[in-house]
């Protein structure tokens, strides 16, 4: 029983937003993609893993950074390059022949959902891993970390969205990676500022609870404009014409 409660624990903060940006959807996508996008995320944790973990031994030897400049380092090259760049592939290899992404909003929905499927098999890792101390990690990963990984794919999709429907710049291109990387970078940088010493570790806990709340306004921001493209795109609804009534009155008195 105590197993399945700390896996709802684990998976319930995805789920829950998951639902939530499907719900947004004016034209919600069919559930089968909706299940493909999440699946594509589990399944790359795995390959996500492996790089990590190579990387860490190839920059810092398997050993835990102690500077501000090696957390930051750890934070850009170890995670956030790595995860990004897979669920962008995730999210490439799902959206290049689906039939379904055929509106703005349809490649915020779909990064969501790669990047909740990434983020809740990490959430089980994370919360298992914590022993007897499960609970404190899993609120803090709900309020933090999950809600962080779908924010970042907000900024995936709508750029993606941007560059396939609206802007083939390169510059938009660029953005589809470059955006999620930033801002994942800089939550992880802050995050793991901690690790150097106790009070850096206090004064970037209430730097990243700003960051975040500054980070999910600019996500939906991004959300309502999407939604706006949506609603501009589709084709306005003919007028129905006044019907003809043949006034009967009318045709009496002209015979008068």
């Amino acid at each position: 029983m105590g197993t399945v409660i700390i896996l709802i624990a684990a998976l319930l903060p995805a789920i829950l937003l998951g639902l939530y940006i499907w719900t947004k959807d004016p034209h919600p996508e069919p559930m089968s993609w909706i299940i493909r996008a999440v699946l594509a995320g589990v399944i790359i944790v795995f390959p996500v893993v492996g790089i990590e973990h190579f990387l860490d031994t190839l920059i810092f030897g398997g050993i835990e950074p102690t500077t501000l400049i090696g957390t930051t380092i750890q934070a850009f090259c170890v995670a956030a390059i790595p995860e990004e760049g897979m669920k962008l592939l995730a999210l490439w290899l799902l959206l290049r022949k689906n039939p379904q992404f055929d509106e703005h909003f349809d490649g915020i929905v779909y990064a969501v959902c790669v990047s909740l499927g990434f983020a809740a098999v990490e959430n089980i890792g994370y919360v298992f891993g914590e022993g007897d101390n499960w609970l404190g990690t899993a609120i803090m990963r709900a309020l933090l970390a999950v809600p962080g990984h779908y924010a970042f794919a907000i900024l995936m999709g709508y750029y993606y969205s941007m560059y396939h429907f609206v802007d083939h710049s390169k510059a938009t291109a660029f953005k589809i990676i470059a955006m999620p990387v930033l801002v994942h970078g800089i939550y992880d940088a802050i995050a793991m500022s901690g690790s150097v010493n106790p009070f850096i570790g206090s004064i970037s806990f209430i730097v990243l609870i700003y960051f975040c709340i500054k980070l999910h306004r600019y996500a939906i921001e991004r959300i309502r404009d999407m939604i706006d493209r949506n609603e501009a795109a589709q084709p306005a609804e003919p007028v129905n014409p006044v019907p003809h009534v043949n006034n009967s009155l009318d045709d009496e008195l002209k015979k008068l």
